[in-house]
Parts: structure tokens; C-alpha cells; sequence
């Protein structure tokens, strides 16, 4: 809630809160990242990853196919070449 954000002393400006946590922080950012050719792709990613997290259990395997093929594949449309291997590695369970 209100005032969680304060605590650590210099929290507030860290990135997850101005671009993640801040509805406008995180549209601003997302404008950005979409609007200049170098990270159109990761912009993409962003999105479709929180498609993902919206998705019925039952679409998730397609969704992460699609993901994956279009991302995480390199010669994809989208290829996110500067994921590390770690960022790539399908999730665990």
C-alpha cells in the first residue's frame, strides 16, 4: 500500500518502482523502449510476457512456444539477442 515504497531510504528512485511500479513510469518507459528500433523487440517482449501472465493455465504451453519462436529464437522475428542464457533457460516446473 502507501508509504511501503519508502522505507530503504532511497527505494523511490530505484528502477522497478519508476518504470515497473508506476503506471505512468512504466507507460513512459514502454513508449520508449517501442519507440526506438534497438529495443522495439524487448519492448515487444514485455508485453507479451504480461500477456502471458493473464493467460488461462490451459494456453500457457502454446503462449510460451510462441514466446520463445519469436524471442528467445535466434533468426526470430524478435530475436532478444542481449538475454543472457540464464534469462532464456525455460522456467523449472
Amino acid at each position: 500500500g502507501p508509504g511501503a515504497h519508502g522505507q530503504a531510504g532511497g527505494q523511490d528512485t530505484s528502477f522497478r518502482w519508476q518504470c515497473v511500479d508506476q503506471p505512468i513510469g512504466k507507460l513512459l518507459f514502454r513508449r520508449f523502449l517501442e519507440g526506438a528500433p534497438e529495443f522495439s523487440a524487448a519492448g515487444a517482449l514485455w508485453s507479451e510476457i504480461e500477456a502471458f501472465e493473464q493467460c488461462e493455465d490451459a494456453e500457457r504451453e502454446a503462449s510460451a512456444k510462441r514466446l520463445q519462436s519469436r524471442f528467445f529464437t535466434p533468426g526470430g522475428s524478435e530475436h532478444c539477442g542481449f538475454l543472457s542464457a540464464a534469462a532464456m533457460a525455460p522456467p523449472a516446473g
